[in-house]
């Protein structure tokens, strides 16, 4: 384990620059790992809260999430077209809807956790075996302190605004990669418009 005193001092803004530098790193592997699944990190997020979490209804899963009601919605159609999901009457209120895992769903994500946490240990993997879960571990209750705090914050949006400026002065220029989710996904939206009406007229 890593002695204390063996360690740098830390001067004050070095925790965003760090946390901004991992994040980044992790989000680019993150990308690769969850190529496939229709949204991407978006749809992981969602499937995995589906399976563990078993939240009542479509509008508990965009809060736990942080996702907007409109692009939560949209992810969760091309989740059902890729029959990952469905769409069930809630028992306790037949005007909601639940969304449940199908058994292909439960199968994609089993394959999808593995690379995911592929994607860990590597990121993980420069320090120390024990530290690492203690950091792991520390990360958890941070995580769940700051969203007790603030529950509406969006994940996506707090990696795109701390790595963005971290990277321009890095590197000397903007990271031509850098694009919101919320575009990302109405693009992808506006795109699948597109497709059904080429459809339609055909």
């Amino acid at each position: 384990m890593t002695s204390e005193s063996s360690l740098p001092l830390a001067v004050p803004g070095d925790l965003g620059w760090n946390l901004a530098m991992v994040l980044r790193g992790y989000q680019r592997q993150l990308e690769t790992a969850v190529d496939g699944l229709p949204g991407g990190v978006r749809c992981y997020q969602v499937l995995s809260t589906v399976i563990h979490r078993d939240l009542p209804s479509q509008q508990a899963i965009g809060a736990h999430l942080a996702i907007d009601r409109t692009v939560l919605t949209y992810l969760l159609d091309g989740m059902v077209e890729a029959k990952l999901v469905e769409r069930i009457p809630d028992p306790t209120d037949r005007r909601a809807r639940k969304i449940r895992a199908t058994t292909e769903g439960l199968s994609v994500l089993a394959r999808y956790e593995q690379r995911v946490a592929d994607v860990e240990t590597g990121v993980l993997s420069g320090i120390a075996g024990d530290d690492a879960h203690r950091l792991a571990a520390l990360l958890r209750t941070l995580a769940a302190s700051v969203h007790r705090a603030d529950p509406t914050a969006s994940p996506c949006e707090a990696v795109e605004s701390l790595t963005a400026p971290v990277l321009e002065q890095v590197a000397g220029h903007p990271d031509p990669a850098q694009s919101s989710a919320h575009e990302a996904l109405d693009a992808a939206r506006r795109e699948r418009a597109r497709q059904l009406q080429e459809r339609s007229g055909a």
